[in-house]
């Protein structure tokens, strides 16, 4: 698996892991290095304005993942690559303490495909001319980066990974013509700008300071796009990508759907907004997951047009009738996952509430995280 792809949760841990008291929807990462010594400092970064951005909720560790024991070091002459192939086409080195990458004499392995530097304490990018047309993923996720220099030759990247940094400006990656996966999860981003990539499937700017979708024209092909938690009040600009099949805008400003048609939409995660009419939800008929959670809807009406849905996640809303969800969910034959917890349907009788469910949507095979 690619060094810089995201850990998505699976349907059965959504619930449980995607989203959390500030509504996150992003990937489940390692805890930032810098934020855990920030925090251990009792150092502040941002703005009075976005401290609520830099919460605890954000950092998540998955199971099996690579742990560090506190207080192992890295002696500062020690060769990191030694045992290294001079033909390897995969570096990792993650949790090395590095500060300099021309320290690591990275020339020696001019084949390298996929470098992998996560958690570090990496400020510039300074690659040896050697592994340029080579590299196809880097992986610089959780370093001290704040510009993006340094990658002018690196033409045969398809992804990068710039996570947890510093940076505020996206800048000097529309020569990078070949890229498919960009991350810029947790930075400092305020602008989406200078986006020039025909061949882009995936773009992340969750826990960002971006507060307009905008400046997405040149990205044809892309079919994600990752904005959640941030401060974007309108949906506008989206009609611009014909390929869109996912769109996660969990955690922003949003009051209205309006703005939202695409039709090629299958996937879209809206909680933790502030919306309360689903109607124009009609115009995405291919939609097949619907995440509208910890928003104030009263009514599901505008739903039934969803014919194709597979997954309905609408916990914690203002939803109590029964005999509306079943007139609204009559025509989903294909609905298999329902979350309806914390609503007041589910409140007022919590005994009966699972047999209601079944009632009124006879085929479905999970009610909230049980299967039926």
């Amino acid at each position: 698996m690619a060094a810089a792809r995201s850990i998505r949760p699976s349907a059965g841990e959504r619930g449980a892991e995607m989203t959390s008291g500030l509504g996150w929807d992003g990937k489940l990462r390692h805890p930032s290095k810098m934020e855990q010594e920030e925090e251990e400092n009792g150092e502040a970064t941002d703005e009075e304005d976005d401290e609520e951005e830099e919460e605890e909720p954000l950092r998540q560790t998955r199971r099996g993942e690579t742990q560090v024991v506190e207080g192992e070091g890295i002696d500062p002459d020690e060769d990191l690559l030694d045992g290294y192939e001079p033909d390897t086409t995969e570096i990792d080195l993650v949790h090395c303490r590095i500060t300099s990458i021309p320290a690591l004499r990275l020339e020696r392995f001019p084949k390298t495909e996929r470098l992998c530097l996560r958690q570090n304490q990496i400020s510039t990018i300074e690659f040896p001319p050697e592994l340029a047309t080579s590299v196809q993923e880097l992986d610089l996720y959780d370093n001290l980066i704040s510009h993006i220099k340094g990658l002018d030759d690196f033409t045969a990247l398809t992804s990068l990974d710039l996570s947890f940094n510093k940076i505020k400006h996206i800048k000097r990656l529309s020569h990078l013509s070949r890229l498919t996966d960009l991350y810029f999860v947790q930075n400092r981003i305020s602008t989406i700008e200078n986006l020039h990539h025909p061949h882009l499937k995936n773009l992340e700017l969750g826990a960002n300071r971006i507060r307009t979708i905008e400046n997405l024209d040149n990205l044809p092909s892309l079919e994600q796009l990752w904005l959640g938690k941030n401060k974007i009040d309108r949906l506008q600009n989206l009609d611009r990508l014909p390929s869109l099949s996912l769109l996660s805008i969990q955690s922003n400003r949003l009051t209205s759907l309006s703005g939202l048609s695409l039709p090629s939409l299958t996937e879209l995660y809206i909680s933790h907004n502030a919306i309360t009419d689903l109607a124009p939800l009609a115009s995405l008929p291919n939609l097949r997951v619907l995440d509208i959670s910890n928003n104030p809807v009263a009514s599901l009406a505008g739903v039934a047009p969803l014919t194709k849905l597979e997954e309905l996640w609408a916990s914690y809303c203002a939803l109590e009738d029964f005999e509306e969800v079943a007139r609204e969910c009559k025509e989903m034959k294909e609905l298999e996952t329902v979350y309806f917890e914390g609503n007041p349907l589910q409140k007022r009788q919590p005994v009966l509430y699972r047999g209601k469910v079944r009632l009124a949507i006879p085929w479905v095979k999970q009610i909230d995280a049980s299967k039926c």
